[in-house]
């Protein structure tokens, strides 16, 4: 039975032991994205089989519920598709492959690992897990005498262990106060104290300052742009979607913890909720490298996340969940797209996708879908998500943020749809070669373009799973 809780960790840890051996034996190329593709899709199956498990390990700092079992799912799927849009590796360098995708199945073993953690101590150790191999493998990019991706690299390194700090002290700070570490026990005295201890706010805000640098959150987001900018392609694409997710599911597992009222903690999450949107989009307006203009998103993005997490309840909670699962399709979809317009793994500007929709109209419509979904422009997933999250905020009375928010998603538009300009509109050049592209990649756009569109249409499906996950929490 105790397998069954943690099937879909020892499938990964396989996956990763496989990887490790695949490295001494030095295989390359295909075989190599094999055993990475093959594991990460028998992790997402194992996720499958494990989906009804529940029960408490490891003494208690390890829980399987329904909540933590769909985050895995939602984890095991987001690998699968970035490991399956990195095909092949163009961006890095060959000899450094196999690290390449042992590095990153182990990074997201610590979010699989951390999605279950409910013990602040094995939170903090399964975050350092994630962290410590995206630290490594992001200085992994093609070309010799490349600044950029080292210095990527020693920014995220440098704002990780700054994060990680203030994090370690907003432990410090809780357990000063609830004398425990164990999540259960510190959510039946925390909303109390919240009310009472201008230090707890402090402490907790502390706290989550580690998830919010994950999710490249205001006001631990300044590495974003760069990291997005000097990684490859393949990497930015993972950073930019898999560790979201796990960083979404704990600030959901440490919020509710908070309690449904409105205290303090409230307002000083709502004041950094609107200091990301606006910075994120206001940013973005005025960049010309896609991976940048996509890097201020994601700030923004973290903003409208955050607004369904200060509701505290059933709804907000599992909107997020949608909205994160939405977030990933649609980045996915913008990166496919840079992946197949950089054959050698260089960034793209907007000059590049001048003229996409006749070299390739499978490529422009599915970054047509992406940006019209990050954006929220109706039927998307982008859409349904923010107005699932607005329509929970109207519930709690948040009507202030709403506007705030409403009036960001307007602006975000501008340059989301600038892209989707960009690639429809004509080149400067008088003839315009079409790209080849193989019958898989027509596939992994046409279903993204379905997927963003399918689940913005009908989205009760995924909301009701959410709903019972989240359920589990409050």
């Amino acid at each position: 039975m105790h397998v069954m809780l943690i099937l879909p960790e020892l499938v990964l840890i396989a996956t990763v032991l496989a990887l490790f051996g695949a490295s001494l034996k030095k295989i390359r190329g295909a075989a190599l994205s094999g055993i990475a593709l093959g594991g990460s899709l028998l992790t997402l199956l194992a996720t499958v089989v494990a989906f009804k498990a529940s029960g408490t390990i490891f003494a208690g700092a390890y829980q399987l519920d329904g909540f933590s079992q769909l985050i895995k799912f939602i984890l095991s799927g987001g690998l699968f598709l970035v490991l399956l849009l990195s095909r092949p590796l163009t961006g890095i360098e060959e000899e450094m492959e196999n690290e390449f995708y042992l590095f990153l199945c182990l990074s997201a073993l610590g979010l699989l690992m951390m999605s279950s953690a409910v013990e602040l101590l094995t939170i903090l150790v399964c975050l350092e897990i994630s962290s410590y191999a995206l630290y490594v493998v992001i200085s992994f990019r093609r070309g010799e005498g490349r600044r950029s991706e080292v210095e990527a690299g020693i920014k995220y390194v440098l704002f990780g262990a700054a994060a990680t700090g203030i994090s370690l002290f907003g432990i410090s700070y809780i357990f000063g106060y609830t004398h425990t570490t164990y999540l259960t026990e510190i959510g039946s005295r925390l909303p109390e104290l919240l009310e009472s201890q201008p230090l707890a706010v402090i402490g907790m805000v502390m706290l989550l300052c580690g998830f919010f640098y994950k999710l490249a959150m205001f006001p631990m987001h300044a590495w974003t742009p760069d990291v997005y900018q000097g990684a490859s392609n393949e990497t930015t694409t993972f950073i930019a979607t898999i560790p979201k997710i796990g960083a979404a599911a704990l600030l959901i597992r440490l919020i509710s913890l908070t309690g449904s009222g409105v205290s303090e903690f409230t307002w000083v999450l709502g004041i950094l909720a609107v200091l990301s949107m606006t910075f994120g989009n206001f940013a973005a307006l005025v960049q010309d490298d896609i991976k940048r203009l996509l890097a201020y998103s994601s700030i923004a993005h973290a903003g409208y996340m955050m607004v369904g997490l200060l509701c505290v309840n059933t709804l907000g909670m599992a909107s997020v969940i949608y909205y994160i699962s939405g977030y990933v399709l649609m980045n996915l979809a913008c990166f496919l797209v840079i992946y197949y317009l950089a054959p050698s793994g260089e960034n793209i500007t907007f000059d590049d996708l001048k003229g996409l929709h006749r070299r390739s109209p499978v490529l422009a419509f599915t970054l047509a879908a992406g940006a019209f979904g990050m954006a929220g422009i109706p039927p998307t997933v982008g859409f349904t998500g923010k107005f699932v999250i607005f329509t929970a905020a109207l519930e709690k009375g948040f009507y202030g943020l709403v506007v705030i928010a409403m009036v960001n998603a307007a602006i975000s538009a501008f340059y989301y749809l600038k892209m989707a300009r960009a690639a429809y509109c004509q080149g400067e050049e008088q003839v315009i070669e079409r790209m080849p592209l193989g019958l898989g990649v027509r596939i992994f756009g046409f279903f993204l373009i379905v997927a963003i569109i399918l689940v913005g249409i009908m989205p009760q499906g995924l909301m009701q799973i959410a709903d019972q996950a989240v359920a589990v929490l409050l």
